[in-house]
């Protein structure tokens, strides 16, 4: 008794799953998604914003360490003296150079993940938005399809649109 109903089970979760082969499967590129939207190009420009000094600062004593670097190397008729204070100067500089690079890092760190946090709710919004609209079943990343016979709708520049709408 207990065989029958197991195999009469197993048919029945055959004909429940059986649908899924043909359902409706969409692409989505959801990293893309979020990077295109419009939040996301405020985000990038208040960042660059922010950090524009910085930058400017570590760009120029970047350029400065160059140029620093060729003269130690091209020119013998530096003084002990002189030489050592250069070389005391091409350390100072690029420890500075080292801090602004880091402290910018961390920044961008920083604010993409106060982006991500803020963001997330509404992407997952979005997305629920037009798998409903369109019936989707299946949502793949772009990457992730290694093959198929049909092109799948690529639902991207739809959540875009939706993500633009719900700033």
């Amino acid at each position: 008794m207990r065989k029958i109903i197991a195999i009469f089970g197993f048919g029945l979760l055959g004909a429940l799953v059986s649908p899924a082969y043909s359902a409706e499967v969409a692409v989505l590129d959801w990293r893309q998604a979020l990077l295109s939207s419009d939040a996301a190009q405020r985000s990038m420009e208040q960042l660059e914003s922010r950090l524009s000094s910085q930058q400017q600062e570590a760009q120029s004593l970047g350029q400065e360490l160059q140029s620093m670097q060729q003269r130690m190397q091209q020119g013998d008729s530096f003084s002990d003296a002189e030489r050592q204070s250069m070389v005391q100067e091409f350390q100072q500089k690029g420890s500075r150079f080292e801090q602004l690079r880091q402290e910018i890092m961390e920044e961008q760190m920083r604010s993409e993940q106060a982006f991500l946090q803020e963001a997330e709710p509404k992407l997952e919004q979005a997305v629920e938005q037009v798998i409903e609209r369109h019936g989707i079943q299946v949502l793949v990343e772009p990457q992730g399809v290694l093959h198929s016979d049909v092109d799948l709708p690529n639902l991207t520049g739809e959540v875009i649109d939706i993500l633009n709408s719900l700033n």
